[in-house]
């Protein structure tokens, strides 16, 4: 073997060491769930929290409609239990879905195993999701129409067709959203769309873990955000399982 051979295999090998570690590096950063998310886990009165393949089931008091939630990127999926907590003590039970790496990206279709599964009679299928998760969750729905009655976007927007009833949930504060994308989004929203718009809500309070970085600073509190949430969820799900 020549010396420039040697030279070019040296550089390719350096090159992968630098690509695995920063891949390695790149997975690992990622925002925590608060420590006060541990009792979430053991569910409450109203509602039982099951872990599952690829997530938790949290069986509340309904049984006719359950919202398969999708987490942002880069974020630990169980920073969403108490948003998804407060919506199945109201009746709409939950699947909140671990992604690989924490990005949904890498589960587009674990929604399937969900919706798939004999064991839940549920007859109103939503999705959900956070950020880049609603955007993933979006694309899920486009491909999957027929079994879903909706898809609510949590400071989150669709990037392909959508035919199916859409709420979209985002806040004032919110320096994360891409709100140009966000409006260039809508022409991929076929059907009916509901905008809600919370004031004084920003990216990172929809779940627990913490400030995001460049987020912009939030004008209510974290249970605030998540209460009028939840109600706008509500709403959309009681109108379109009619």
């Amino acid at each position: 073997m020549n010396k420039k051979i040697k030279i070019v295999l040296c550089i390719i090998l350096a090159l992968l060491i630098v690509s695995i570690g920063f891949g390695v590096y790149y997975v690992n950063d990622y925002y925590h769930a608060e420590s006060s998310i541990a009792h979430y886990l053991e569910g409450n009165e109203n509602i039982t929290v099951e872990k599952i393949n690829n997530g938790y089931y949290l069986d509340g008091p309904g049984n006719d409609s359950a919202l398969i939630f999708y987490p942002g990127a880069k974020v630990e999926y169980t920073a969403y239990m108490p948003l998804l907590m407060n919506l199945s003590n109201n009746g709409v039970d939950c699947f909140l879905v671990e992604m690989p790496f924490n990005i949904a990206f890498f589960g587009k279709d674990r929604a399937d195993e969900i919706i798939s599964n004999d064991s839940y009679h549920h007859n109103n299928w939503y999705i959900s999701g956070h950020s880049l998760g609603g955007t993933v969750a979006s694309d899920y729905a486009s491909c999957n129409s027929n079994r879903l009655k909706g898809i609510i976007l949590v400071a989150s927007y669709p990037n392909s067709n959508i035919t199916t009833p859409v709420l979209m949930v985002y806040g004032t504060n919110d320096n994360v959203l891409n709100k140009k994308n966000l409006k260039e989004s809508k022409e991929y929203i076929k059907g009916e769309l509901d905008e809600i718009i919370i004031d004084g809500a920003n990216h990172a309070q929809f779940g627990f873990y913490g400030k995001q970085n460049k987020d912009g600073i939030a004008g209510i509190s974290q249970d605030e955000q998540i209460n009028q949430t939840v109600n706008y969820m509500l709403e959309f799900i009681n109108k379109t399982s009619a």
